[in-house]
């Protein structure tokens, strides 16, 4: 009698693994396959085998899951001193990074490094507004005096993007506190003339000097006021806390901040000729915490001059050199005194040094090159360029980078500079343009008059050893990116996504990976052209490519 379908299965002895079955295969895997799947890091970069790799030439193995991706930490070095809580740093390109963009990649756990194509004066200000945008104990609050009117109060909102301001006797520090004008006292008082003491409030809740942070968060949390005055025994102002900082802690923790402070970290980039000196100490005067030698070439006899002057003269302030892609350019900048490398040449998508100048090294090649030897001086990485995805950030982690910098994946985000367009195609986009460009090199945002003087200082030029050319040779393109939507967005969706390709390896942490990469349990493949089109889309007869809500 035939057997039905539905009777197939039920008819077949179901045969059940034993413990000695499990007990069996792992004896097999390790007798008769001594050597793990996959290849290790030295066999992967063999250079001799398989030239120099970029990110797309290899994948990373899986490994054992064991616990959640919310678990993996991400913590990682920025330099010798200073660790982020996500390893994102955006590129300090005219397109990408000015004060917003800083703000709100140190908000999210990572830095911002504000671009030095404009003047000293300006690019200080935005290093200003880095610092003043989150506070513990504000010890230098912007103080008005009584005679201040409702339109310069008014004006000083505008200048400094907040509105409460102490009022004093003197108007300034250390004098008798008689009110405190805030955005609602002004809005709607249409007499600008009227002096600020006959709309300021005067019913204050205060704290005594030598109050600790904790405390004087608990008074300000229980009060319904914006802001908790700090002062002496006398009634002089000391001190400011803001209930918007108390808010800021709440809603970003893993905020980029120095431990000793409760501002974000500031960091900025400055070229390496001798008018950059007089830049740095503008910079350093506005609170800069970390500055980035701009080059696109950094072994040169002007960075590593520039580097021992910063070392010398700026002990607190923490430099990092580049760009270099071999170990010999690291030795150099190590041996004048680095605090971290920044690793690209060539590799960014609006740059073409390669095609141009025939010099550069593909990505993953330099980033495992320079990297692994830089850990030898405990001198943190910077992979920068290439970086397309978050397959393409994992992989630079794995080579060694402790921070990726990102240029066209944030260009079209609505904290980097410019405005949005509608393209040809109906898209809505962003101008993004590298600092090779000839855009970006005859720019004459650097300040100055028009003309020569306006070029020798301009950040295009000076990165790519241009000033004083008559003849300027392009070695970055313009052009335009979609819009992102939010870093606010963005960067958490880069966050999960790192988190997950962690936990997919099996390691826990950065760190965790890097040590199991050397340690050789971290394996790698190599990817075929036909691997690579296979681990793409494909087959579909049309699709939409939405990588996040």
């Amino acid at each position: 009698m035939p057997i039905a379908n539905g009777d197939l299965r039920s008819s077949v002895p179901r045969q059940n693994n034993t413990p000695e079955d499990f007990t069996r295969a792992l004896d097999i895997l390790k007798n008769e396959y001594p050597e793990r799947d996959g290849i290790d890091i030295h066999t992967l970069t063999d250079s001799e085998k398989h030239g120099g790799l970029t990110y797309n030439d290899f994948l990373v193995l899986p490994g054992y899951i064991g616990f959640p991706a919310s678990a993996v930490s991400l913590d990682t070095p920025i330099t010798k001193r200073i660790t982020l809580k996500t390893p994102f740093i955006s590129s300090p390109m005219d397109t990408v990074t000015e004060h917003s963009m800083a703000i709100h990649m140190a908000l999210l756990g990572g830095l911002g490094v504000i671009h030095h194509n404009c003047s000293a004066e300006e690019q200080a200000e935005m290093v200003r507004k880095v610092k003043r945008f989150e506070n513990g104990f504000i010890l230098d609050p912007v103080v008005i005096s009584p005679t201040t009117t409702v339109a310069e109060a008014k004006a000083l909102k505008e200048k400094w993007g907040f509105g409460g301001f102490p009022v004093t006797e003197d108007g300034t520090l250390r004098s008798k506190l008689v009110g405190i004008i805030t955005p609602r006292d002004i809005q709607f008082h249409g007499a600008h003339s009227d002096p600020v003491t006959k709309v300021m409030s005067t019913d204050l809740v205060t704290a005594r000097q030598g109050i600790t942070l904790q405390e004087a968060n608990d008074i300000l949390s229980k009060s319904k006021k914006g802001k908790l005055p700090i002062v002496d025994e006398s009634n002089n102002l000391i001190a400011l806390l803001s209930r918007s900082d108390l808010m800021k802690n709440l809603h970003y923790p893993l905020a980029s901040k120095l431990p000793h402070s409760k501002q974000l970290i500031a960091a900025a980039a400055i070229g390496t000729r001798p008018d950059d000196k007089s830049r740095l100490q503008t910079l350093v005067d506005a609170g800069l915490d970390i500055v980035i030698l701009d080059s696109s070439q950094g072994n040169s006899m002007y960075q590593i001059e520039m580097i021992k002057y910063v070392k010398e003269k700026y002990p607190a302030l923490d430099v990092i050199g580049g760009n270099v892609v071999t170990r010999e350019q690291a030795a150099a900048l190590i041996a004048a005194g680095v605090d971290g490398l920044r690793i690209g040449m060539g590799s960014g998508s609006a740059c073409i040094t390669q095609e141009v100048m025939a010099v550069g090294r593909p990505q993953a090649a330099s980033v495992f090159s320079v990297s692994s030897f830089a850990a030898r001086f405990g001198v943190p990485c910077i992979a920068d360029g290439g970086i397309q995805n978050v397959g393409h950030i994992v992989k630079g982690l794995a080579l060694g980078a402790s921070t990726v910098m990102m240029g066209g994946l944030l260009a079209g985000t609505t904290e980097s500079p410019g405005q949005y367009f509608v393209s040809r195609e109906g898209q809505l986009v962003k101008a993004y343009r590298g600092m090779g460009s000839i855009d970006a090199m005859e720019d004459k945002k650097a300040g100055g008059p028009a003309g020569k003087d306006a070029k020798a200082q301009n950040a295009g030029t000076a990165r790519y050893f241009s000033e004083g050319d008559r003849l300027l040779v392009a070695q970055g393109v313009s052009g335009s990116v979609l819009d992102r939507g939010s870093v606010t967005k963005f960067v958490p969706y880069l966050m999960a996504g790192v988190q997950h390709s962690l936990q997919d390896i099996g390691v826990q942490s950065v760190k965790e990976l890097k040590s199991g990469v050397m340690e050789g349990s971290v394996r790698f493949e190599l990817r075929t052209v036909s691997a690579q089109a296979e681990g793409n889309v494909h087959g579909l007869h049309s699709f939409d490519k939405k990588l996040y809500s």
